[in-house]
């Protein structure tokens, strides 16, 4: 952090001082200059804000004299010291934005970031859009990020920024440099804009913010690395995310081994998931490396991963459905609606159990199934598949042939015959008919009552 502040901070606040109106006449920054001439000064009523540095004169010799000998002062806490107590003595210079930049460059110089921090906002609290200072408190912001709230504080200063530095015209940075700092700046607005909006999960915002910080540095370790957690955990997840990722493990496993030891579980699992194996991962690292962005074909180039649906009807495909089991039976008719595949695969399974079935002439056996529900003597809900059976969810319905005089207990094992009549896919649930469970008393008939003898039919026999 701090060798970028003084890459900026230092171009940032030279201040441009000299005899003519030309600055191809102005000393180098830090030298001696003459008192400018009367005839420089600031047209009436100009503010100082709008006033470039080339014209603002100092009047009064003795507080020109003291900015100078704070100008050129060669030790940077010093420097920055007596920016400061000009400041203090002098506050209503024309050049006390001037000066606190100056102090602001010094102190960073002096690699003190606390009082780099103080310097520009207190800049801010005189021009709350000094794009300057800004840059300043939102670089050091960053870093200061932890949550939505200070994610939320950081962005909005970072936005600002982004805003003010579309129409920041300084006059004393040269075309050649107003270029590369404009891009600097705008790299450290764009991605302390992102990180925030990130910590928000306000993923779309952090993409976009992301995406134009990575246009000045595509090379950046955290922009990279965090542009492809946002775009991963958004929803729906963007693969696109797998080559900022890629890209950043590139850049950490040769700048922060650590990084890419922490980091690589997390794309890898991702990476894993989505196209169902890691074998062409380090390929893809290694091409990422050598890019800048992403090419237009990459998500198209990662194949996904096959659902439990396409298993299923390559499954189907390439056995024939007597090497399969009935859970195996299940989940092929489960996807019979998914897909074409998916269809022919469900009827030829049915097609078999029906075959077993001698089209209902025979009945099949299913042992150990698990009872769900006994709705009453001539229903069981029972679950076949040991996913159900853990899950205590019924995929099949027992109609019975006979009712029963004692269902089984809930959540006992139990065998079952009968005929599968049909299915339904979503949600899952055989219908068997003509149902037994062997072991189980079916209900004893009731005998039936005989009605009251007819009168005189005692008396009758008796006589007899």
């Amino acid at each position: 952090m701090k060798r970028v502040l003084v890459t900026f901070v230092l171009a940032l606040t030279t201040a441009a001082w000299g005899q003519g109106s030309s600055p191809s006449q102005q000393p180098p920054a830090g030298q001696p200059a003459t008192q400018p001439p009367a005839g420089q000064q600031p047209a009436a009523g100009e503010s100082q804000a709008n006033v470039p540095t080339s014209q603002k004169v100092i009047k009064d010799p003795a507080e020109y004299n003291a900015y100078i000998t704070a100008l050129n002062t060669t030790d940077p806490a010093a420097k920055g010291a007596a920016m400061e107590a000009f400041v203090a003595q002098y506050p209503q210079s024309i050049v006390k934005i001037d000066a606190l930049e100056q102090a602001m460059g010094a102190y960073q110089q002096a690699a003190n970031q606390q009082k780099v921090e103080q310097i520009a906002r207190q800049i801010l609290s005189i021009e709350p859009n000094n794009v300057r200072a800004l840059a300043i408190v939102v670089y050091l912001e960053r870093g200061q990020i932890k949550d939505a709230a200070t994610g939320a504080k950081a962005r909005a200063d970072a936005e600002r920024g982004l805003q003010e530095l579309g129409n920041w015209k300084p006059a004393d940075v040269s075309p050649a440099d107003m270029e590369k700092l404009r891009n600097q700046m705008t790299g450290i607005f764009a991605g302390t804009a992102a990180f925030g909006a990130l910590q928000q999960k306000d993923y779309a915002n952090a993409q976009k913010f992301y995406e134009e910080a990575l246009k000045v540095d595509p090379n950046d370790l955290g922009n990279n690395y965090q542009i492809a957690i946002a775009l991963l955990e958004s929803n729906p997840s963007n693969p696109l995310g797998f080559w900022y990722g890629a890209k950043a493990l590139s850049i950490a496993q040769k700048q922060n081994p650590q990084a890419f030891q922490a980091w690589s579980p997390y794309f890898l699992s991702r990476y894993k998931k989505y196209h169902g194996n890691t074998d062409d991962w380090n390929q893809r690292m290694a091409t990422a490396a050598n890019e800048t962005a992403p090419p237009p074909n990459f998500v198209a180039s990662i194949p996904l991963a096959p659902t439990p649906c396409d298993l299923a009807a390559q499954a189907v495909q390439q056995n024939d459905p007597s090497q399969l089991s009935f859970s195996d039976y299940e989940l092929v008719l489960s996807c019979r609606d998914k897909t074409p595949a998916n269809k022919d695969a469900a009827e030829k399974v049915w097609a078999f159990i029906q075959g077993k079935e001698k089209n209902g002439e025979a009945k099949l056996k299913m042992p150990g199934v698990k009872v769900i529900a006994a709705p009453d003597a001539s229903t069981l809900e029972v679950a076949l598949s040991e996913d159900n059976q853990t899950a205590n969810k019924a995929d099949m319905r027992v109609t019975m042939d006979k009712p029963m005089t004692k269902p089984p207990a809930v959540g006992s094992s139990v065998d079952v015959i009968g005929v599968i009549s049909e299915y339904t896919p979503d949600p899952f649930m055989f219908t068997m008919i003509k149902g037994e469970v062997p072991g189980a008393k079916p209900a004893a008939k009731t005998p039936a009552k005989k009605g009251p003898a007819k009168k005189g039919t005692a008396k009758k026999k008796a006589a007899q």
